[in-house]
């Protein structure tokens, strides 16, 4: 077995199978990554749907969440695990991602605050983390059941 350190917050990614298993984590982060910025991106565009503000003029404003959201997810979803295959490819690890998006949250709020210059609103904070927690499991629990799937083909 090879273990090869790829960061200070990713671990080490161990292949079994020499340069293919390595390319088959490598590519299975990058899916992960791509698909926790496309999740947040669809989580911000939602939330502003239901206020009725979808439209282009509101790009900065989704921005001054996007950003922040996307940050602070970055910053904690792999301190907690979640780009490790032990603990995406099993669905009894999938109140992960549901307990990082309520860590996020606030900080996300914070930082939009300061962005904004503006007060930051508890109860925002409180209904960002609910909803990017249910996003984030919806896409993780996609993800866990196509990676099982996969691996039961093979």
């Amino acid at each position: 077995m090879h273990s090869i350190p790829v960061g200070p917050n990713f671990g080490v990614l161990k292949a079994t199978t020499g340069v293919v298993g390595l390319h088959f984590s490598l590519m299975n982060k990058r899916i992960l990554i791509l698909g926790d910025i496309l999740a947040i991106a669809l989580i911000t565009l939602i939330g502003f749907a239901t206020h009725g503000e979808a439209g282009v003029s509101f790009l900065p404003r989704m921005a001054a969440i996007y950003f922040p959201l996307s940050i602070s997810w970055f910053l904690l979803a792999p301190a907690l695990g979640l780009f490790q295959h032990e603990i995406t490819s099993n669905p009894k690890h999938l109140w992960r991602p549901a307990l990082t998006a309520l860590f996020v949250a606030p900080l996300a709020a914070v930082l939009r605050g300061l962005i904004l210059n503006a007060p930051i609103i508890p109860i925002f904070a409180v209904v960002l983390g609910a909803t990017s927690a249910f996003g984030m499991v919806v896409w993780r629990g996609l993800y866990c059941l196509l990676k099982l799937k996969s691996s039961k083909e093979r």
